[in-house]
């Protein structure tokens, strides 16, 4: 029987557990405060937006909201983010992704300070995590090795194949299995035989980018599979990288979209949040 591995209670008892601490370092006198920016209306950033709030919201993490007009300058975000990094009373920025075209995401990332960095995308932020040293971590990897921990799956000596190689999932993930003392292959869209690649993986973790690209022939028996994808298919339905229906008769436990990585996500984005106030 397929073990369905429900990020939504993960994510629950993890917030659960934060949301104790951040009581906790309130009768300390620390409060906890996120700046979340946004600059336009992107739907799907307005969403994800939103659950962030109402994550800070249960948690009793404070949250201040800076919404900015489409037109925003790269000159007037920088000196928001300039702003809020002085900002003693802000623990941690988050600046949503993606920013408008006439906006470079690689200066803004850097703006921000690494040590209110709690997406975990700024350059020391990676390579604190690369050589082992206590940093914030990439949230949607951190919630995948806890997805996985706390679903009892060992990761020490396991072989794992993550497909994918983007800055934000893909490299990151690979660094975290090392962690865990995983055997790692990063295969990308110029791997050769990549299905005997993903067939030697105990742990597959999917983050192709394409709807259902992975199925049955690239799983071996009995695999964990991950998937971090996130796609509406041509009914509108969500759906992953992964071919759920049928990988779910061949894996011993896998991820469901939606309500698999996704919720897991903002879990550790509170928690690196928390993380700044444990400091």
């Amino acid at each position: 029987m397929t073990h369905l591995i429900d990020g939504k209670q993960i994510s629950k008892e993890i917030k659960d557990e934060l949301k104790l601490e951040v009581s906790r370092l309130k009768s300390e006198g620390k409060q906890v405060c996120l700046a979340v920016v946004q600059v336009g209306a992107n739907p799907a950033s307005s969403v994800y937006v939103n659950n962030k709030k109402k994550a800070c919201a249960y948690i009793g993490i404070e949250s201040e909201s800076y919404e900015l007009e489409e037109s925003t300058s790269e000159e007037e975000l920088l000196k928001l983010i300039d702003t809020l990094n002085s900002n003693e009373s802000v623990n941690g920025i988050l600046v949503q992704l993606p920013l408008p075209k006439h906006i470079d995401e690689d200066k803004v990332i850097r703006a921000i300070s690494p040590e209110k960095d709690v997406d975990g995308f700024h350059p020391v932020s990676v390579g604190r995590l690369w050589i082992g040293e206590k940093g914030f971590l990439s949230c949607t990897p951190a919630g995948i090795i806890q997805l996985l921990k706390r679903s009892d799956i060992t990761l020490d000596g396991k072989e794992c194949v993550v497909v994918g190689r983007s800055n934000i999932v893909g490299k990151p993930m690979a660094a975290l299995l090392l962690r865990e003392n995983a055997t790692v292959t990063i295969a990308h869209s110029h791997t050769k035989n990549l299905k005997e690649i993903t067939k030697r993986a105990d742990i597959l973790i999917a983050a192709v980018g394409k709807a259902r690209f992975i199925d049955e022939d690239y799983v071996k028996d009995g695999a964990v599979v991950i998937d971090v994808g996130m796609h509406r298919d041509e009914n509108g339905k969500l759906c992953g990288d992964v071919a759920f229906e049928r990988v779910s008769k061949k894996a011993s436990a896998i991820t469901p979209v939606p309500g698999g990585v996704g919720p897991m996500t903002i879990a550790m984005l509170m928690n690196n949040c928390v993380e700044t106030a444990r400091q």
